[in-house]
C-alpha cells in the first residue's frame, strides 16, 4: 500500500495525521534515530505465522517480540516469524520491512503490544524506508481493531 493510498484511506476515515519525511532507514530503532521520535513510539509490524497463518505483531520499535507470550495469548499451538518470501506478495506497492500495521485492508489479524497503547500517539512505516505517519493510538485501534496481548519484551 503506497503512501498515497494509505493517507486517502485515513482522510476517508476523518483521521488527523502527519506525514514524516527522514533519510533512508531499515530498522525501527534506526528510524526513531532519523525522525527524532522515541523508540516506543514507533510502532514496528512484525510478520508471524499463528499455526501457519499470518499475522501482523505490532509493537514498539524498542522492544522485540516474545513468540512464546505470542502462544499464550493467541491460544496458537505454533507461533513463529513469518519470511520475507511467505508475506511480501501480500503487500503490493510497499517496500519489504515497511508494511503499515494495517492488517484490516490486507485481510490479516492484528496484535498489538499492550505497551504501544501507553502513548498518545505512534508512527509508522507508510510503505517506504523513507516516510511515516504520525496519528494518536486512538485513531489506530479505532480502526484496525487489533487485539491487544502483553508479548513485547525490552530489548
Amino acid at each position: 500500500m503506497p503512501v498515497r493510498r494509505l493517507r486517502k484511506y485515513l482522510d476517508d476515515q476523518g483521521v488527523e495525521y502527519t506525514t514524516l519525511t527522514h533519510s533512508p532507514a531499515f530498522t525501527a530503532q534506526t528510524i526513531a534515530a532519523a525522525a527524532h521520535i522515541p523508540g516506543r513510539e514507533i510502532a514496528k509490524t512484525v510478520i508471524i505465522k499463528l499455526d501457519g497463518a499470518l499475522a501482523m505483531a505490532v509493537l514498539p520499535a524498542s522492544f522485540r517480540a516474545d513468540l512464546r507470550l505470542l502462544e499464550e495469548g493467541t491460544g496458537a499451538r505454533k507461533v513463529e516469524l513469518a519470511t520475507e518470501v511467505e508475506f511480501r506478495e501480500l503487500f503490493p506497492g510497499c517496500e519489504v520491512g515497511a508494511m503499515p500495521p494495517f492488517g484490516n485492508l490486507y485481510g490479516m489479524d492484528v496484535y498489538v503490544a499492550q505497551t504501544l497503547t501507553e502513548d498518545e500517539q505512534i508512527a509508522f512505516s507508510a510503505g517506504t524506508h523513507t516516510e511515516l505517519i504520525q496519528l494518536a493510538y486512538t485513531d489506530f485501534e479505532r480502526l484496525v481493531r487489533p487485539k491487544v496481548l502483553a508479548f513485547s519484551a525490552s530489548v
